[in-house]
């Protein structure tokens, strides 16, 4: 029979016969017991991903600002920071693998769609409102729709964005076709929702063998999209100066939808199937030695293919 050591809110370490701590329930991202080594296995992983998270974001907010002054895609100072995104995927298949992998004996499908929507939601609303703020002093040549649509379309779309419905083109208001016109990045979370859901429905349900093999059919869809195998006839030939990248998601066209699939799929399972295998390699200082690999790889320059 277990013992009680340690209750808070929302929060309660027991402690069985085996000397081994089992958490059964917790609100809070600092953890509190008699055992600081406990407490700091506990604590390393969700403080590095979001350590990493911070820094993934910081990397495409650098990638966009370059891009606006920059005299093309191939002169980029971070060239390949829009991967960011990519990688902050696969943090977030790890951490949510780690973080309710374990816990769905004692949680229900919508008390996960509550945590996630607590989590996550704020800012999505908050971002909406800001930019809704902002959104007519955003009138150039840049952004050819604002200024001449109608006002039930701008307060619609606003209503759509806050509820994280994405906008299709028929609803677009700035004239770059994107899931939400009043906060453009938000693609990327509408993606992130969709994990989230069908890890609650699906993934969590999957041994691990059907979890590699749905993440090597990802990882197939990585390869079609990145050298414009075009196997699934998807890829237009619009996309001639996109060519062997993985930049795209944010619309809701057929191209688009697959391209943002793509992006979401393999690096999330991928993060989930490296949280669930477990095995995982000490390095002194390996954040540090992760995050300079990553700032050095977003870096390299575009290499055009004739050099090839």
């Amino acid at each position: 029979m277990p013992i009680c050591i340690l209750q808070t809110p929302g929060f309660t370490i027991y402690k069985d016969k085996h000397s081994e701590f089992k958490i059964l329930s917790f609100t809070a991202f600092y953890f509190y017991t008699y055992d600081k080594q406990c407490v700091s296995c506990l604590k390393a992983p969700l403080r590095d991903s979001r350590r990493a998270a911070r820094g993934a974001s910081v990397l495409v907010i650098l990638f966009h600002l370059f891009e606006t002054y920059s005299a093309g895609a191939a002169e980029q100072i971070i060239n390949h920071g829009y991967l960011a995104v990519d990688f902050f995927f696969v943090l977030s298949g790890f951490v949510v693998g780690y973080a309710y992998d374990d816990r769905w004996d004692r949680m229900s499908v919508g008390g996960f769609f509550k945590r996630r929507l607590i989590r996550l939601h704020p800012m999505v609303i908050m971002g909406t409102v800001i930019g809704a703020s902002l959104y007519f002093f955003g009138q150039c040549d840049g952004f050819p729709l604002i200024g001449h649509v109608p006002g039930w379309k701008v307060l619609l779309a606003f209503v759509m964005g806050c509820l994280m419905i994405p906008c299709g083109m028929k609803m677009d208001i700035r004239g770059w076709g994107e899931m939400n016109s009043f906060n453009g990045p938000n693609w990327s979370l509408t993606w992130e929702y969709l994990a989230n859901i069908l890890y609650a429905l699906i993934f969590r349900r999957l041994p691990n063998v059907l979890l590699g093999i749905l993440t090597a059919a990802a990882a197939f869809c990585t390869l079609d999209l990145c050298l414009d195998w075009n196997v699934f006839g998807l890829l237009t030939d619009g996309r001639d100066a996109l060519r062997y990248t993985v930049i795209g998601g944010w619309s809701l066209t057929p191209e688009q939808i697959y391209i943002g699939l793509t992006r979401l799929m393999y690096p999330f399972l991928c993060g989930l199937l490296l949280y669930r295998i477990g095995r995982f390699i000490k390095v002194k200082g390996g954040f540090w030695w992760c995050s300079l690999i990553l700032v050095v790889l977003f870096a390299v320059p575009c290499i055009p293919m004739h050099v090839f």
